[in-house]
């Protein structure tokens, strides 16, 4: 049975399956198709001509352009049409054209995207990626299977994020770069097969950062990057030449968990 709750507007082009949940105040544009599987939160704005599929659950006050379609099958050969999920926070605005996958069954079943992102048109989000809050994708950004962004990063226009990778907090990826490995908290990425490029200055001052911990997290850049000093080194004189402190922590914790290693 589709519950449609009060104030709800749905153009009568708009086609809701039955079984599909939309919250007070949603609006649904014309021609759009919200899947029998969707629950869309309060006050979501679906623009026309979009599809919601699969099992989606949608928070408040996202928005959803023209032609964007969302909990479409994951571009995975592996997948065999098992019951997996997608799930999205609030205040996300979703531009033209993004599509956004399933989660897969080999990799947890499922897509997670935080509160109050921004995906610029022709952003991709693959299946089984992890994306935190207030990221920035810029127009054509690509994010293959299962990679993870955390909060606040940025991601310029026509970059390219390899699968498993993780982008550190507050990182800038510069536009056109194609990251194939991590990159670190507040670190700066470009080019071709991406290259470390200093620290996201701007972005850490936007934070409030006092200058003590900004110079902490430039000693622990400088330990991984300008030492010559292996991986394991690193984070062995960080732990013993740095104070402990949250910033500290958030890059032991980056550094220890690094699956592909690092963009250097």
């Amino acid at each position: 049975m589709t519950t449609i709750s009060a104030a709800t507007v749905v153009h009568p082009t708009a086609i809701i399956e039955n079984g599909a949940v939309l919250g007070s105040g949603v609006k649904v544009g014309p021609y759009s198709v919200i899947g029998p599987k969707a629950v869309i939160g309060d006050r979501t704005e679906i623009q026309s001509h979009v599809v919601i599929t699969g099992r989606v659950q949608m928070g408040r006050e996202n928005l959803v352009s023209s032609y964007a379609s969302i909990g479409s099958r994951p571009q995975d050969l592996k997948f065999k049409g098992e019951d997996t999920e997608l799930v999205i926070g609030d205040r996300n605005m979703f531009r033209e054209y993004c599509n956004v996958s399933l989660g897969t069954e080999g990799g947890g079943g499922k897509t997670v995207v935080g509160n109050e992102n921004l995906f610029m048109v022709y952003t991709h989000i693959a299946h089984d990626c992890m994306i935190g809050n207030r990221v920035i994708a810029a127009n054509n950004v690509a994010m293959a299977g299962h990679v993870v962004v955390d909060d606040g990063a940025v991601l310029g226009g026509l970059s390219g994020v390899h699968q498993f990778c993780r982008i550190g907090r507050l990182a800038m990826i510069a536009a056109g770069a194609k990251v194939v490995q991590d990159v670190v908290p507040f670190g700066m990425v470009h080019g071709d097969r991406a290259r470390m490029n200093g620290l996201n200055m701007v972005g850490l001052r936007r934070l409030g950062i006092t200058n003590s911990d900004l110079q902490l997290i430039k000693a622990m850049y400088h330990l991984v990057f300008d030492s010559n000093l292996t991986l394991e080194d690193a984070i062995a004189k960080i732990n013993t030449e740095v104070r402990d402190c949250e910033f500290r922590s958030q890059w032991l914790d980056f550094l220890k968990h690094s699956e592909r290693g690092l963009c250097r």
